[in-house]
């Protein structure tokens, strides 16, 4: 589950708010309690005085520590009847005086024996797709919504397809990719013209990956070069923009080459790429530019590190915002 910090802290301190109301609500119920049947106040202070004799005994040395135990068992089981009782004869539930928790395994702290608990994972995969949503039009890119009937189905050179039949091939290659998504899956780059759907389905396979449990980071290249751009001047940074992007299950970065060029962007890009290739991190990499073009703008060492490791899925055609736009 790679995400970034800021997701982190903002469902952890979703759970402790839980967690502290559940509390106090908890103990304004047993105030409420207590008031109107004050024996049940004083079964709460007879129980605790019961746990404190108990923990005498057992580090005592007296040789009826053993019988002590048994009739503090016994008193302490007859108190907790008694309690019962008295909530039962004023028509409340057993467990009214406990905190009510939104999950009963981990009493929202997020972890079970030192592991995660499948409601942090919960919560994790929602923020980070509220935060996603809130930046892309995440809901509407969905593999369904993607329409083949905006590509002509007349190939235009007589040595590849037409620009349907090779939209489709990829539809249902990104299809597959995200239904068989895991940490071994490869590296994506989408390549070709503007409006010809690269954004579009890798936000579908975002929608997908990240209901499957898995920590997705999408944005523009231009959008986060300048995340990193500011970070690097900034006393107090802990670079978290680099880290998040580093340390994430999927990293999709979205029109790679509109960012503006300096030596730290580029070799910033670069480490990115790199560290997540030997790292075996998959990333998805949208871009306009020909290999040509990368070349120039990245060095040919970089080109050669995605030829050599990324699957390749060409996109060409008329652009599709336009016709939309025309429509």
């Amino acid at each position: 589950m790679g995400y970034g910090k800021d997701v982190y802290r903002a469902v952890t301190e979703k759970l402790n708010l839980q967690r502290i109301a559940a509390e106090q609500d908890a103990r304004r119920r047993k105030e409420e309690f207590y008031t109107a049947c004050p024996r049940a106040a004083e079964i709460e202070r007879l129980l605790s005085h019961t746990a404190v004799q108990a923990a005498k005994a057992v580090m005592g040395s007296a040789n009826n520590s053993r019988e002590i135990l048994t009739n503090l068992k016994e008193s302490n089981l007859a108190l907790q009847k008694e309690r019962r009782d008295l909530l039962a004869c004023a028509g409340l539930p057993e467990d009214y005086l406990k905190p009510h928790y939104h999950c009963a395994k981990c009493e929202d702290t997020g972890y079970v024996d030192g592991r995660v608990c499948s409601c942090l994972q919960e919560l994790l995969r929602k923020e980070a797709y509220r935060r996603l949503n809130d930046s892309t039009p995440l809901s509407l890119c969905t593999f369904d919504s993607f329409s083949l009937s905006y590509y002509s189905d007349v190939s235009d050179t007589p040595d590849r397809p037409s620009p349907r039949t090779q939209i489709g091939k990829i539809l249902a290659y990104c299809r597959r990719y995200a239904a068989n998504f895991s940490m071994e899956s490869p590296s994506l780059l989408l390549q070709g013209g503007t409006g010809l759907g690269k954004t579009h389905l890798s936000l579908s396979i975002a929608n997908e990956v990240i209901e499957k449990g898995f920590g997705v980071v999408y944005g523009s290249t231009q959008n986060l070069a300048a995340g990193m751009e500011k970070e690097r001047f900034r006393r107090d940074s802990d670079d978290e923009t680099n880290q998040m992007l580093l340390s994430c299950d999927l990293l999709i970065l979205d029109d790679l080459g509109t960012e503006f060029s300096t030596s730290f962007v580029d070799a910033a890009i670069y480490n990115i790429v790199n560290t997540r290739l030997m790292a075996k991190r998959p990333t998805i990499i949208s871009t306009n530019l020909s290999l040509r073009e990368m070349e120039t703008r990245y060095t040919e060492r970089f080109v050669s590190r995605m030829i050599g490791s990324y699957v390749r899925l060409y996109f060409y055609g008329s652009d599709v915002r336009q016709q939309k736009r025309m429509q």
